[in-house]
Order: structure tokens, then C-alpha cells, then sequence
């Protein structure tokens, strides 16, 4: 386990912006490393390694860090991604300690077929829980097999692995399963029309 994730970090120096961009063109995403009462470190990380991690483990990976040659566990707290280009921009990573348990969000996923007829909506995509740092799950699976409308199923109801408490407001609403609406046919386009031509 001790070799899992390994990922080179080093010091950055730099500030601001422009070292930013200058830290992502080199092929690295800053990171900024806290926890532990200890002062944030800044710190940069290879990004296609670090990117690499995430698809393997999930966006709550633990990392082994490498900074200047010391190890050091950290849980990855939050990613920030581009939104068109889809790179990594920055990283919040947590130091943790073997043993320890931390609150954490993890996505929710719907799985099954609810009843016929029915339409399922899923409220809440993600849940916070406290659980071991080192097992924390990926996801946790909500089944709608042959759930009736008028089913709600809340943060509360959630199978949680062994180990693992809600950190969530119980009653927070995950899923919902409503009658689906019967199609009818299109109405008030005429009206429409005439209030567009009134309002002119």
C-alpha cells in the first residue's frame, strides 16, 4: 500500500496568476497541501500523473507525496477543472494520517428500473460522510428497483458500507420517484400567437 499513488510533489515558489499558468504549461497543476495545524504548503504536481490517479480512484484518491524527498499521506479535498478545455487548474489536498477519519463527498448513483410508469429524480448527487481516510468509498449506490411512485428515499435510507456515517442531514431528499406525466397534446399555441401580437 505504501507505493499506491505515489505522486512527486515540489515547492512552488511562486505566486499568483501568472505562475499559475507558468506552473500548468510546464505539465504540472498547483496544489495548495493543509491540515494538521500545520501552514499550507504550495506545491506542484505532474498532471497527467496526478489526472491519472483521479480516473483510477475517483476525486476522494489518497495520495502518497513525495515533497523533497519526505512522504507525506494527503486525501485529495477538492479538484477545480476548466470548464471547456477540461484541464486540471488546482488542487486542495488534505494531510491526513493512516487510522484517522474524515469528512468527505462522495456521488450518489441510481441504479435499477423503479415501477412502470413512474419517473425517477435524483435531488442530491453526492452525500458528505465520515469514514476512514484510507477506505473511503468511490460512490454510494441507491437502488429504485421497482420503487412506486410517491417513493422518497432520503440521505438517511442510504446502505452506507460498513464503517462509514452520514455526515449529511439525514433528511436531505436523494431520490424521488413520481407518476410520470402522461404526454398531451401541445395547447395555447394559438394563444400564445395572440398575446405575442397584443404585446407588439
Amino acid at each position: 500500500m505504501s507505493d499506491v499513488n505515489l505522486l512527486e510533489a515540489s515547492v512552488r515558489t511562486e505566486f499568483g496568476k501568472g505562475a499559475a499558468r507558468r506552473t500548468r504549461r510546464a505539465g504540472n497543476v498547483p496544489a495548495v497541501l493543509y491540515g494538521h495545524q500545520a501552514d499550507p504548503r504550495h506545491l506542484s504536481v505532474n498532471a497527467q500523473a496526478f489526472a491519472a490517479i483521479l480516473r483510477e480512484h475517483g476525486t476522494n484518491a489518497v495520495l502518497n507525496l513525495v515533497i523533497d524527498g519526505q512522504k507525506q499521506l494527503a486525501l485529495t479535498k477538492s479538484v477545480v477543472v476548466h470548464p471547456i478545455r477540461r484541464y486540471i487548474e488546482h488542487a486542495d489536498l488534505l494531510i491526513i494520517k493512516r487510522g484517522e477519519k474524515v469528512t468527505a463527498d462522495v456521488n450518489v448513483t441510481v441504479a435499477g428500473d423503479a415501477a412502470p410508469g413512474t419517473l425517477v429524480t435524483q435531488e442530491a448527487t453526492t452525500v458528505s460522510i465520515l469514514a476512514d481516510a484510507m477506505k473511503l468509498p468511490e460512490s454510494i449506490e441507491v437502488s429504485v428497483e421497482g420503487i412506486e411512485a410517491g417513493t422518497q428515499i432520503t440521505a438517511g435510507e442510504l446502505q452506507l458500507p460498513e464503517g462509514v456515517e452520514l455526515a449529511t442531514d439525514a433528511e436531505i431528499l436523494i431520490v424521488n420517484v413520481i407518476a410520470a406525466p402522461a404526454a398531451e397534446p401541445v395547447e395555447g399555441e394559438e394563444t400564445a400567437e395572440a398575446e405575442g401580437e397584443s404585446a407588439e
